[in-house]
């Protein structure tokens, strides 16, 4: 297959090039800078179309990951660069894809879980999910962040491509044993006694795993028949403090310090951040994954947690 990665650069598009490479595809990685890789790549600007376009013509899929880090404080330039970056470079891929020759079979367009609202009482699947933003007392922050997911997924909708399949994937977070992921930060609180509860615990935390997560991109492709919204997630999520809990056991960790709300915001400002990435419930399971027939090779957080903390060792030792 040809298979262009649009914003491939960072970890879950090195992550994505690297199977698609070694299962024998033909790989090219679309970004604002050229990185050394055994892929082709080509520059773009995120939003207008360039001789980068041709690259799309006769693929057989595009997966659109583009769309700046919101790992930063939301002030209003920070907010201007996240959600342009987003919709300009769909806009773009859109506009690309309905003007060539031979367009790709399937687009897949990243989304965020982070669409749903923020919520304890029963979980979000694709059918019955409620998307946020009108809950009571939401801090200004987790508004924005489900403004820009539904302005990103309006921007794949308006995209008028008769021939392509869309798919947006509203995905959790991807743990990793990758240096600088959330997984490893995560893991670094453990391993120094920082590792407990944050704020109350009671909060939601949706995941997969990063094999679950190229497999299941891997899966979507396969079953064109498949479109609109999925779910990336594992069918397990769970509270905080039992996330926090596994991640401990699997480091041999006994004890974890809890946060609390005060002291995370203080320590958000500090590292230039958001305690939505913490405090929001995200309870999202992959309805239209499980209904189809997909399966997890890790659908729960302890065995996931303890396979990549034995990663993570591999890792560290090599």
């Amino acid at each position: 297959m040809k298979i262009v990665i649009v914003g491939g650069t960072g970890m879950i598009g090195r992550m994505l090039a690297t199977a698609f490479h070694g299962n024998g595809d033909e790989v090219i990685v679309l970004s604002r800078t050229l990185q050394d890789a055994p892929w082709q790549a080509a520059v773009w600007d995120g939003k207008t179309i360039g001789d980068w376009a041709r690259k799309i013509d006769g693929a057989d899929v595009v997966i659109n990951l583009a769309g700046a880090s919101v790992n930063c404080r939301y002030n209003s330039g920070a907010r201007r660069k996240i959600m342009e970056s987003r919709v300009d470079s769909t806009r773009a891929i859109g506009e690309a894809i309905a003007a060539t020759p031979h367009p790709p079979r399937s687009w897949l367009q990243a989304s965020t879980a982070t669409i749903y609202a923020h919520r304890y009482d029963a979980p979000n699947d694709e059918a019955t999910g409620i998307l946020g933003g009108d809950e009571p007392q939401s801090p200004d922050t987790w508004r924005f962040s489900i403004d820009v997911a539904k302005a990103w997924e309006r921007e794949a909708d308006a995209a008028v491509t008769p021939q392509t399949r869309k798919a947006k994937l509203r995905c959790a977070i991807v743990v990793a044993p990758t240096a600088g992921g959330a997984f490893d930060i995560l893991s670094g609180l453990v391993r120094h006694g920082l590792g407990g509860r944050s704020g109350d615990g009671r909060q939601y935390v949706s995941w997969i795993h990063d094999c679950d997560f190229v497999r299941s991109i891997f899966w979507l492709i396969a079953h064109d028949e498949i479109s609109g919204v999925v779910n990336i997630a594992s069918p397990n999520p769970l509270p905080n403090a039992e996330f926090m809990r596994a991640i401990r056991s699997a480091w041999k960790t006994p004890f974890g310090l809890p946060g609390p709300e005060w002291m995370l915001e203080i320590g958000a400002r500090l590292l230039r951040t958001e305690t939505e990435l913490v405090l929001k419930s995200r309870r999202v399971v992959p309805g239209v994954l499980l209904d189809n027939g997909f399966t997890f090779d890790f659908p729960d957080w302890e065995t996931a947690a303890k396979d990549l903390v034995a990663r993570s060792k591999q890792r560290g030792s090599s």
